[in-house]
């Protein structure tokens, strides 16, 4: 057995319409049961996880805030990756009035058409920081944090190199997840971007194309599709 691990984005990848639904529940179940572990990467923050997605300890490890924040569902444990946003620049947003604004241990995120006033406030306090995009979210993170740094966190956390794990996704901010990996999949309802760089393409969308390739995952540990590389 090659791949030991998959790594999933959750919106538009493991759920639809923000939910899980069971048939995907029960493939993550036998994939777990074939002895590989599984872990979630999302751009959500916890708490807003904890509500769309309950019963996360189906997972080893979750990745929240973009790659930011790593939970471990068995214990409860958060670990942030990252220092907590400059006090200055969330004030900042706030005084613009921008809405929709969430703050989480790391992560401060709002939507399009807000990235301009976004970056004006970023350049008038002179701070490092960058500006993620994902479907019409605008995620603001340090320099470097993105879905790879986290996965590679928790990769650390299970002692697994990123060459034995497959990876899916379906949006930007997916690239950096995909290109970390050993083997990368969009999902069929993935950015046109996304699917040129993966290595496979699932026939079914979201959590129906995770499925897919769980069950050929279990079956062929992904042979078929699996670039040459070394471990």
């Amino acid at each position: 057995m090659y791949l030991l691990a998959l790594a999933c984005d959750y919106d538009g990848t493991l759920a639809a319409e923000g939910a899980m639904s069971d048939a995907t529940r029960a493939a993550l179940g036998r994939l777990r049961e074939s002895g590989r572990r599984v872990l979630m990467v999302t751009g959500r923050e916890l708490p807003d996880l904890k509500l769309v997605c309950p019963g996360l300890d189906l997972f080893d490890w979750v990745v929240a805030e973009n790659g930011a924040l790593l939970y471990h569902p068995q214990n409860d444990q958060e670990i942030p990756l990252a220092p907590a946003p400059p006090e200055e620049f969330v004030h900042a947003l706030r005084a613009r009035n921008i809405r929709p604004l969430s703050v989480g241990r790391v992560i401060v995120a709002t939507r399009e058409p807000h990235e301009q006033e976004v970056l004006d406030a970023i350049r008038a306090l002179g701070l490092e920081l960058e500006i993620i995009f994902n479907k019409g979210a605008v995620m603001v993170l340090p320099p470097g944090v993105n879905k790879a740094f986290g996965l590679e966190a928790a990769l650390a956390k299970l002692a697994l190199s990123p060459r034995r794990v497959v990876a899916v996704g379906d949006g930007e901010n997916d690239h950096a997840l995909l290109a970390l990996a050993g083997c990368s999949v969009a999902v069929a309802n993935a950015v046109p971007s996304l699917k040129e760089a993966a290595d496979f393409v699932t026939s079914r969308p979201a959590g129906d194309g995770v499925i897919e390739l769980i069950d050929r995952l279990i079956k062929t540990d992904l042979a078929e599709i699996q670039p040459a590389r070394s471990v």
